[in-house]
């Protein structure tokens, strides 16, 4: 780990006078940073042909375009990623949540964000490389939510362009949890416009149904049946999306998932030859497109635009609560959340 190297720095100041920070983790080669506001990813560096570095993650530039910002740009999302359906759930009694989407759901935890919150952090080493381990504890009935938890999530590089995001959670009554990051990329740069050129594939031969606010209806699809859907063979991101209802928000089954590390993803950019390959543990991943990011004012002024980034967003089922035929999203005291995503750059 000799060309492995991290720097603190500080970030900025809360209106309560708290001190943000945010750490730089380099290889030599690549860098990722992320601050302790919200636990989030602020840029990623990648070298270009011409020596020079560009940052391909979409943000901000500062403190105060993080707290502002509404599109989750690199954030942690948490209890639950993605909608739960009518903003409620039923175990053993109904849980009430916010319904902060469409006035009907339930999006990312509703309005008391995780991404908002200040957590702990230290500089950390381990097999996946060096990086900062963020952590927090979450009280029963925080939005919502039943059972007292403890977060852990660790953001590590390692000499050969991985960047892993490994979650923990460990709860003392029965919750329903589903962790993942909300990075915007564009792999030809953060000033660079659209992402409708760049390649995509995704091993995904299924998809779940949805409804007019993006919920899973319970009805899964073959993406053989539907062509705009089917990424199984690589494809450019804008071939068929003026076929869909404004861009793909789309939640998407990882062929084979079995709660191991599977490769399900591979972005390209050609111009530079950048590519990024995405593994995780976890069942599915929502593919979203930066529908609702118009005219938002990013990193050093720019305005965004839509389908200016891709998100591939790793997680559990969405609506899973209310679907028992999907996949079990319910940690308990005996049965902690646990969940790997690795990012692998290529350039």
């Amino acid at each position: 780990m000799g060309s492995l190297k991290i720097k603190k720095s500080k970030f900025g100041t809360l209106s309560d006078g708290f001190r943000i920070h945010i750490y730089t983790v380099s290889n030599g080669r690549m860098s990722f940073s992320a601050t302790d506001f919200g636990c989030t990813l602020t840029s990623i560096m990648l070298p270009k042909k011409n020596g020079l570095h560009t940052d391909i993650l979409l943000g901000y530039s500062t403190l105060d375009g993080f707290i502002g910002d509404n599109a989750c740009f690199g954030a942690l999302i948490g209890r639950f990623a993605n909608r739960i359906s009518n903003g409620c759930f039923t175990m053993d009694k109904k849980y009430e949540l916010d319904k902060n989407d469409c006035g009907r759901n339930c999006l990312h935890g509703g309005y008391d964000r995780w991404e908002k919150k200040v957590w702990d952090s230290k500089k950390i080493k381990n097999k996946n490389g060096i990086g900062i381990e963020f952590t927090r504890f979450s009280p029963d009935g925080e939005q919502g939510f039943p059972g007292n938890a403890f977060v852990r999530a660790a953001y590590t590089l390692n000499e050969k362009n991985e960047l892993t995001l490994d979650y923990k959670l460990t709860t003392d009554r029965p919750t329903p949890v589903s962790l993942t990051n909300h990075a915007y990329f564009n792999l030809k740069g953060t000033d660079s416009g659209t992402v409708k050129d760049h390649e995509f594939m995704l091993a995904c031969s299924k998809y779940l149904e949805v409804d007019d606010t993006c919920v899973p209806t319970g009805k899964i699809l073959e993406t053989k049946n539907s062509p705009v859907y089917d990424f199984t063979q690589t494809k450019t991101i804008g071939r068929d999306i003026d076929e869909t209802s404004g861009g793909y928000d789309t939640p998407y089954i990882i062929d084979g998932a079995d709660g191991s590390l599977k490769t399900f993803a591979v972005l390209k950019e050609l111009s530079e030859g950048k590519t990024m390959t995405v593994s995780t543990t976890l069942p599915a991943v929502q593919f979203y497109t930066a529908n609702h990011i118009d005219g938002c004012a990013g990193k050093n002024g720019r305005i965004y635009h839509r389908h200016d980034a891709v998100c591939v967003e790793t997680e559990c089922y969405p609506d899973a609560p209310n679907h028992p035929e999907f996949p079990n999203v319910i940690a308990a005291p005996e049965k902690p959340y646990r969940a790997v995503t690795v990012y692998k750059f290529g350039f």
